[in-house]
């Protein structure tokens, strides 16, 4: 039987069991990812919240929610392991329960740990004039240096 550090079909079949939300499909957005990542939207009425899943070593590159007033983004990991960071700040681990806020304007990357999958869900903070930028990706040598 697969477990959560392996990718592919057997691991999202183990991984899917550990959650409440359903991991979705391949994500349209997956060209400002490196690896595998799945979307499944969760509720697109009154707040848009998106379950988004990464197989182990998954991140997406860096990027920005703009917004003329509000706006940012709302991150709760639901399921595996994961690291959050913004920019010119050290990476935060992310594990069922984390809870974080990012404000628009910060420049930020989110993604799996090197050996296990990894789920939050995505909630879209209101804003007015709000749109994203997708930078470069995460350096290679700096994700594996933070271990798994």
């Amino acid at each position: 039987m697969a477990d959560i550090t392996e990718k592919g079909e057997a691991g999202k079949t183990a991984f899917q069991q550990q959650l409440m939300f359903p991991i979705g499909e391949k994500n349209p957005y997956n060209q400002f990812f490196d690896g595998q990542s799945y979307l499944a939207p969760v509720s697109e009425k009154q707040v848009g919240i998106y379950n988004v899943t990464f197989e182990p070593g998954c991140r997406n590159h860096w990027h920005v929610h703009h917004a003329k007033s509000g706006g940012g983004q709302l991150l709760i990991c639901v399921g595996g392991r994961g690291w959050y960071q913004a920019w010119g700040e050290a990476p935060v681990a992310m594990t069922p329960g984390t809870v974080v806020n990012i404000p628009a304007g910060v420049k930020h990357w989110h993604g799996a740990a090197a050996d296990s999958w990894f789920a939050h869900l995505a909630i879209e903070v209101d804003g007015e004039e709000t749109s994203n930028e997708w930078c470069e990706p995460v350096d290679d040598d700096a994700y594996a240096a933070m271990g798994k």
